[in-house]
């Protein structure tokens, strides 16, 4: 376990990637969220591991890229922050029957106890090219989760909906 990961998950659309930058303009290393990038490479090639089309070969991808992840920030002196994560990708593998053995690979990669879930917030809540789920399913997704993490032992502290500034100043608080 590495008590310098921090998770910051949650409901799409709830304001993660703003925090994010937020926490890396303060000094803080910052890892992007494996969806994303995965999205963006598939849209550039033509390829189909997109959550919208095979949802399993996205949330494997996933999985694959946040062990990468982990391993590429392992010497990383402070906190290092994850745009979602393993336990995201391996949540979403579970919900689509693909089995990942998540308590398993839990375990045997954890994060810092605490993990911080941004609440769906519909007022800010955008589909985009990359995100085209609709808030039902960021929602659904949100609900996975929030029974997720503390299943497997950690403990959830939901941000609250203020201004970004307050939103890192309490996530760096609970640390």
């Amino acid at each position: 376990m590495s008590d310098r990961f921090i998770v910051l998950s949650g409901c799409s659309g709830g304001g993660k990637s703003t925090l994010l930058e937020e926490l890396r303009r303060r000094g803080h290393a910052v890892v992007e969220e494996p969806g994303r990038r995965i999205v963006q490479a598939e849209l550039a090639v033509g390829g189909t591991a997109l959550p919208w089309l095979d949802l399993a070969a996205f949330a494997r991808q996933a999985i694959a890229m946040a062990l990468a992840d982990r391993a590429a920030m392992q010497h990383h002196s402070g906190f290092v922050f994850f745009d979602r994560g393993l336990i995201d990708a391996a949540v979403a593998l579970d919900a689509e029957g693909g089995q990942p053995a998540l308590p398993a690979l839990a375990a045997a990669h954890r994060y810092n106890r605490q993990v911080f879930l941004t609440p769906p917030w519909p007022e800010i809540y955008a589909a985009d090219p990359e995100r085209r789920h609709d808030l039902a399913a960021a929602l659904a997704e949100y609900a996975r989760l929030e029974k997720a993490y503390p299943a497997l032992g950690y403990e959830v502290a939901v941000v609250p909906k203020m201004l970004v500034a307050e939103r890192a100043d309490f996530v760096l608080g609970h640390l």
